[in-house]
């Protein structure tokens, strides 16, 4: 493999999603499987929190959807860290075991 197929970026498709009722068209590299996971997971998320509002305003589920979904992003991002950081630890631990 040369490095202009290696090197090349995935080649992006256009895909139809429906968010809040409203259809758009998207680019990615995703399969289409990956894409509906994703819209079913934004489509159940908004449900969840407009669901739990009185007021159904759309912007305001949008903006607590991508708050609630940025707060675990980043949890998850900080325990990936952590994991990593003990698994290096541990790699060090074994290392001295192994030269005792």
């Amino acid at each position: 493999m040369n490095c202009r197929q290696a090197c090349e970026p995935p080649m992006k498709t256009t895909h139809l999603v429906t968010v809040l009722g409203r259809e758009l068209s998207v680019r990615s590299s995703a399969s289409a499987d990956k894409v509906q996971a994703v819209e079913s997971f934004v489509n159940t998320r908004l449900q969840e929190i407009g669901s739990a509002l009185k007021n159904g305003d759309a912007q305001l589920v949008l903006m607590l959807a991508l708050l609630n979904t940025s707060e675990e992003l980043l949890e998850l991002r900080n325990s990936s860290e952590r994991a990593a950081s003990i698994d290096v630890s541990l790699q060090r631990l074994i290392d001295k075991l192994e030269k005792a």
